[in-house]
């Protein structure tokens, strides 16, 4: 019995051993698996990092960017001009008429020979663009349209022949100062648009020399914001005013609903910047100088960025604008309540209690929004309210609020066979 115990010891200090062999070995495994799942962690978060610093470098650099150009521009702006009548008030001015000439050669010749520098070097980049097609000296100035903050519209007409068909046109004349290479952004950007029946159509340009000339298609009637103030009387006392302001605005949206197509942001949607030739079919969405192109890359956050505060038209944009510094698709759905609210109140100005653009800017974001105009319909009322909802997801696209409009306009239609049968029943 003595000898059976003494060889079974050591048996048991082998058995013991090697579990603890074994155990070490898992705690070693578990150590190991444990550094490497660290480590990987810590990898990701330095790639996270260095992605996060990668896209802040390139927003600063865009910043300095935007910087320069805004330097640039004030510069420009610096230099003793006339002074700068308000493009509200203009536009509220009734129509005079002008007769102007333009003629070509006024030009120094050191602002020509400058101006022959830039020349070469933009034929080589864009020659489709700045090659005139025109004589500025055959073109008659004829009435005033609007003075914009960089562009003066005129009614006019060609003495000699024509152009592409026409003889009287919609010309636009940039202002002194006023920035070559965004005169030339607003021809690449109507190019791109091309032909739409509710949008005011491009003819010819001239580019090359200032000032700048852009000619359009003629309308009969200026701007829809004085079609309306001048012709107020008149609409207050029509019965189907509500179904008139209605086909004006879904021609208006399907303009808009085409931009979208094209991704292009307009930036500056409002009554002023809106033409009349026959009310209310014929309307068509003019002003293309702070338009921007997205690329489908950009997808939704396509944005247009706060370049010059001056030029930015406060009282039509969104609180994410102030807020964010970003500028939508859906900016442009709030910009077209804007549009509606104006119809409605026959182009009074948006916020007229307020002041100032800080005003604005802090009253929109507060949540606050313009009044309800009197005997508004209330299917447009809602559209208002449904285009200034915040965030700016909730605002319906161009292609809901044509549908929408489509619907009332069908109902108006229904509404009027109906009450036509009645009468001939009676």
């Amino acid at each position: 019995m003595a000898s059976t115990t003494t060889t079974e010891r050591p048996s048991n200090c082998t058995t013991a051993k090697t579990e603890t062999i074994c155990c070490k070995k898992t705690d070693i495994d578990g150590l190991s698996l444990y550094i490497i799942i660290i480590a990987s962690v810590f990898i990701l978060l330095i790639i996270t990092m260095a992605l996060m610093w990668l896209k802040m470098y390139k927003s600063l650099i865009r910043n300095i960017r935007n910087l320069q150009d805004a330097e640039q521009w004030v510069t420009e702006e610096l230099t003793p001009t006339a002074p700068k009548a308000d493009p509200v008030l203009l536009n509220s001015l009734p129509l005079k008429n002008h007769t102007v000439k333009l003629e070509q050669g006024a030009v120094s010749t050191s602002a020509a020979k400058s101006q022959t520098t830039r020349k070469i070097s933009r034929s080589q980049r864009r020659s489709t663009q700045t090659n005139s097609r025109f004589n500025k000296a055959d073109l008659k100035l004829d009435q005033l349209i609007k003075a914009g903050r960089e562009g003066v519209f005129y009614k006019a007409k060609v003495m000699h022949g024509t152009i592409r068909g026409h003889s009287r046109f919609t010309c636009k004349v940039s202002k002194k100062g006023c920035n070559h290479r965004q005169v030339e952004h607003e021809v690449s950007v109507m190019q791109k648009l091309g032909t739409h029946k509710n949008l005011l159509q491009l003819l010819e340009w001239d580019i090359t020399d200032a000032p700048y000339m852009l000619v359009m298609e003629y309308v009969a009637h200026g701007t829809l914001r004085s079609f309306l103030q001048v012709n107020q009387n008149k609409l207050s006392s029509d019965e189907d005013l509500q179904h008139l302001f209605t086909i004006a605005a879904y021609h208006i949206a399907h303009a808009m609903k085409h931009l979208r197509s094209k991704m292009i942001l307009h930036c500056d949607l409002a009554l002023r910047n809106i033409m009349v030739h026959s009310f209310p079919r014929e309307v068509k969405v003019a002003e293309f100088g702070l338009a921007r192109e997205v690329t489908r890359t950009w997808s939704r956050r396509g944005s247009c960025k706060k370049d010059y505060k001056e030029r930015v038209p406060s009282r039509w944009y969104p609180p994410e604008y102030f807020k964010n510094d970003f500028y939508g698709f859906k900016g442009d759905v709030w910009s077209f309540g804007i549009v509606l609210w104006e119809m409605q109140t026959f182009g009074t100005l948006p916020y007229p209690d307020l002041n100032t653009s800080e005003e604005v800017a802090r009253f929109v974001c507060a949540g606050h929004r313009n009044s309800e105009p009197e005997q508004c319909r209330p299917e447009i009322q809602q559209m208002m309210m449904d285009c200034w909802q915040e965030p700016y997801s909730l605002r319906p696209s161009f292609m809901d609020i044509v549908g929408v409009l489509e619907h009332i306009l069908e109902n108006d239609r229904v509404s009027v066979h109906q009450t036509y049968s009645l009468w001939l029943l009676s």
